[in-house]
């Protein structure tokens, strides 16, 4: 158990699926999909809310990794579908907003997570999991590392310290649109 509350259940994993030091200048576009076998937690206020083994990253330009959590992993109560404007990916097609929250409904974050659950076929193996903006939630968990949100307010990226940028997003870069 993490100082966080959250539990972790680290898997034994081949040498060569271990985080590497990663430049996401190098990333492809269009993006890249991992299905991870590996630790993943989020904690709002003192509870993990979700935590499980494996995750989904999706890997673009310029982009620190977007993660996506199996909504299996989530604790009852805590996921609320939400109505208001979707948005859409020219990847991955058109997104559905969730409000997420401890599990007896308390510590409300509006719109902090989104999935797809209709995604173009490239990414059909994640459809329906959720992807949330890691400034929303308390803590976000990545392999027992705590994250560092993206920059700004419309990317939802996951910055570990195996992640180099610049980032879209960062003030510093504007020429990264």
């Amino acid at each position: 158990m993490s100082s966080s509350g959250c539990r972790f259940y680290r898997l034994e994993i081949a040498l060569d699926q271990m985080p590497a030091t990663e430049k996401v200048a190098d990333y492809p576009r269009p993006p890249r999909i991992e299905l991870v076998n590996g630790s993943v937690a989020v904690r709002i206020g003192d509870e993990c809310i979700a935590t499980d083994t494996k995750y989904a990253r999706v890997c673009e330009t310029f982009h620190p990794p977007t993660i996506y959590i199996d909504p299996s992993a989530f604790k009852a109560g805590t996921l609320h579908a939400t109505s208001g404007r979707p948005s859409f990916c020219e990847w991955k097609g058109i997104a559905s907003y969730w409000d997420l929250s401890a599990s007896d409904g308390s510590d409300v974050r509006t719109r902090a997570g989104w999935s797809y659950p209709n995604p173009s076929p490239r990414f059909d193996s994640f459809a329906g999991w959720i992807s949330l903006y890691p400034r929303l939630v308390d803590e976000c968990l990545l392999e027992g590392e705590p994250v560092t949100p993206q920059p700004g307010t419309f990317y939802g990226g996951w910055i570990s310290s195996w992640t180099i940028g610049p980032f879209k997003g960062d003030p510093a870069h504007p020429e990264l649109i």
